[in-house]
């Protein structure tokens, strides 16, 4: 974990530290911050299919049941629809308004350290898997020489308008992530196109911006994302459809920004090749993705080839469908990327212990990936076990209730930035936040739909920065230095922050 080096001249050279060093940093800090942040939690409420009953968990774990109706809910202040727990759309416990107790603190230790790290890595386990899969079905298509082949068929249709693949790309993410919340799904468009973009003569920088953030700036401004303002309305008591028309106004501002913004940065790469943020990291980026476009020694792009990529494209839109309509997650994830593993397996006519070879190659490439995000989980692991995540949402509502108007908005979504480094998991701090945040729109008479506004766009402003969400891991797979990627993001960010804060004004005061 050393970010120390010495040149060849003998000087003292400091780099940037690694993202396993990051995350070790981070998991010291919320050890720490369990001493000195006072415990507490709220009471939690539940529905139990089996028993078909509402189930509400005080803050010392006494267990009360409610009869499973609107009555229950009204009761204890939490203005949802019965339908939303008993129709399995709201599953993770509900924070209950007013019901926050100070505990006894419980505080976490170094030897809490490693355990929390292999207890993130286990709850993470269903994603390490589909990126495991992941990755030996690419190692697979890439042991038949079929990406190589299609890169040069493309490069060559390509040639003068390589921005177009860029923009496409961008514009799918951004659709993706506004609809469906595209995030841990987007590792597996990767290790594809990155060896596409950089034979277009692009960097990592590129590739990233043109997936994670033109994705996270889509869901940022989700207009029917289950997982983010879906959810959230409903903990909310309002129908997701309030507020939709400044949300799709803001997703088409947003994707504007972000493609010219990539617009801007090709350019620049394109005139200049040292212009790139990841310049001098290019040989080792070149290295993690080989392009081979020597048409000698490629081959021809046979109809084995093509149907191999035409197989594989179709395991991305199968992807795609299962989580938007079919109600997938990653165990049918990978398992449906591991059955197109297989056919082309069969097909590919590399044999079967070259086949295996390349499966189980693919799939170790992609380890250190699949750590970072374990890892990661650890982190908040720690803060909820240390009982201070409650902690600061309660400090937080405070800190905004009896505020007015756009001041209120504004600094409920800065507020919601800081809770998105502590849960960062977009239906998690929905469910955790809405029920205690949304009543004090009430109280300083504006609607609701403002708060899962504000809900959205801030913890989404963190996300595109936070160590302890995605942004890790995807750098890890693509070999990009942390701050490279805060180099090129920040200008997003202030973005947001700008446009956010006067569109939520806007809402304020047009309401």
């Amino acid at each position: 974990m050393s970010s120390a080096s010495t040149t060849g001249q003998g000087r003292f050279h400091l780099s940037f530290p690694s993202a396993f060093t990051i995350l070790f940093v981070i998991m010291l800090l919320a050890i720490g911050a369990t001493w000195v942040v006072p415990a507490g939690a709220y009471s939690k409420l539940t529905y139990n299919p089996a028993e078909q009953r509402l189930e509400v968990t005080d803050p010392f774990g006494k267990v009360s049941s409610l009869p499973p109706d609107q009555a229950s809910l009204e009761r204890i202040g939490v203005h949802i629809q019965i339908e939303q727990f008993t129709g399995g759309k709201i599953r993770k416990p509900i924070a209950v308004p007013g019901t926050y107790q100070r505990l006894e603190q419980k505080p976490k230790h170094l030897q809490d350290l490693t355990v929390s790290m292999v207890d993130g890595i286990i709850e993470a386990v269903d994603v390490m898997v589909f990126i495991f899969v992941l990755g030996g079905l690419i190692g697979v298509v890439n042991r038949t020489g079929a990406f190589n082949s299609g890169l040069l068929a493309l490069s060559k249709k390509t040639r003068g308008r390589e921005f177009m693949l860029v923009f496409l790309v961008s514009l799918l993410m951004v659709v993706g992530g506004t609809t469906c919340g595209i995030e841990e799904e987007a590792v597996a468009f990767y290790p594809i196109l990155a060896p596409v973009f950089l034979a277009l003569g692009y960097d990592s920088i590129v590739c990233v911006g043109a997936i994670f953030l033109a994705s996270s700036m889509g869901t940022t401004f989700s207009t029917i994302n289950p997982f983010s303002v879906v959810i959230a309305s409903s903990a909310a008591g309002i129908p997701f459809t309030e507020g939709i028309s400044y949300r799709i106004i803001g997703c088409i501002v947003g994707a504007a920004v972000v493609i010219f913004y990539l617009r801007w940065y090709c350019a620049k790469i394109k005139a200049d090749p040292a212009f790139s943020y990841t310049w001098s990291d290019h040989a080792d980026f070149q290295k993690r993705f080989p392009v081979n476009l020597d048409e000698a020694t490629v081959g021809k792009f046979t109809v084995r080839k093509k149907l191999i990529l035409l197989l594989f494209s179709a395991a991305f839109i199968v992807m795609v469908w299962g989580v938007a309509v079919g109600g997938w997650w990653f165990p049918q994830m990978a398992a449906s990327f591991l059955a197109v593993a297989i056919v082309v397996m069969i097909i590919s006519g590399v044999g079967e212990h070259a086949a295996t070879e390349a499966f189980v190659h693919g799939a170790s490439s992609l380890v250190g990936v699949s750590l970072i995000i374990g890892l990661a989980r650890g982190v908040n692991l720690i803060m909820e076990e240390g009982l201070i995540s409650d902690t600061v949402l309660y400090y937080a509502s405070n800190a905004v209730a009896g505020m007015q108007g756009g001041l209120f908005v504004v600094a409920l979504m800065f507020i919601f930035f800081l809770l998105g480094f502590i849960v960062p998991s977009s239906s998690g701090l929905a469910v955790l936040s809405m029920p205690i945040m949304a009543p004090l729109a009430d109280t300083v008479g504006i609607p609701r739909y403002v708060v899962v506004s504000a809900y959205n766009w801030g913890q989404y402003a963190m996300l595109y920065l936070a160590p302890t969400g995605l942004v890790l891991a995807t750098l890890q797979m693509l070999g990009m230095k942390y701050n490279h990627w805060l180099r090129f993001v920040w200008p997003m960010v202030l973005f947001l922050f700008v446009f956010g804060s006067a569109l939520l004004i806007l809402q304020v005061y047009l309401a």
